[in-house]
């Protein structure tokens, strides 16, 4: 029996599933092995109807310092295919369910896209973001290229990119990477506070929506459109729609199902 495992599964409020990668002595650096604990604890949160909201946390010194490198400095094109990263990061951002990340600390290189494949990031004042792959003669392989260009845009991606300097969680406040700036000691409190909220409302709007704006990063504005559209009109089945709008007519709490 393993009496330290690499995540940690905590479960801080009733509906909310807290993941706390658990390698403090390498800053929380990835590993093949902890990604394929992220990606299994990913695919049970996603299809666990009791599980609201995942949120995704480390150490006070690391959120996630990166990739490990001790498993990529002797490393083949044909070793580096086999671990089939895209699936592993996929079962992240493929997560039905919101996922928070609570930042503190280092986010640097694979720990920034870790951040990047939640939906809500809350980072603490002395977090560090920053993709330094150039530095070691590779460059971003989880979709820093791509997410991070979306979420800052061009100019400042380049600049990150190539680079390769760190910079500060205001920074990344100012630049739209993250969601929320708080102190470093009330990040993950706050994470749970988003969490606990979110888990009150109806479910298949949540989910719907999350799908919605994911949509929006992969298709044209006229597809993202209609797709809006066809889930808005879905959402006209439910007993949560009928439930929400009476509830907020009759000025009283709603009470709602998921169904």
């Amino acid at each position: 029996m393993n009496t330290n495992p690499i995540l940690l599964k905590e479960h801080p409020a009733e509906g909310v599933v807290l993941l706390r990668l658990n390698r403090p002595e390498v800053l929380n650096a990835l590993n093949l092995a902890l990604r394929q604990s992220i990606a299994l604890a990913m695919d049970q949160a996603s299809d666990d109807p009791a599980v609201k909201v995942v949120i995704l946390a480390g150490s006070d010194r690391a959120f996630c310092a990166g990739a490990d490198l001790n498993e990529y400095v002797d490393a083949t094109p044909s070793e580096i295919v086999s671990r089939q990263m895209d699936k592993l990061w996929g079962a992240i951002s493929g997560c039905k369910k919101p996922v928070i990340a609570a930042v503190k600390g280092h986010a640097l290189g694979g720990g920034c896209e870790l951040a990047m494949h939640a939906d809500i990031i809350v980072a603490g004042e002395g977090a560090k973001f920053g993709q330094p792959e150039i530095k070691i003669g590779i460059m971003p392989g989880g979709g820093a290229t791509q997410r991070l260009t979306r979420a800052v845009g061009k100019f400042a991606a380049m600049k990150i990119l190539l680079t390769g300097e760190p910079f500060s969680a205001s920074e990344a406040k100012s630049l739209g990477l993250i969601s929320e700036l708080v102190s470093d000691a009330e990040v993950e409190t706050r994470a749970l506070s988003l969490a606990q909220h979110i888990k009150t409302l109806p479910p298949l709007s949540v989910r719907f929506i999350k799908e919605a704006v994911l949509e929006s990063m992969n298709t044209s504005l006229d597809a993202g459109l209609r797709y809006e559209r066809r889930a808005f009109q879905t959402l006209f089945s439910t007993h949560d729609k009928t439930e929400g709008i009476q509830a907020r007519l009759e000025k009283r709490q709603p009470v709602f199902k998921g169904a």
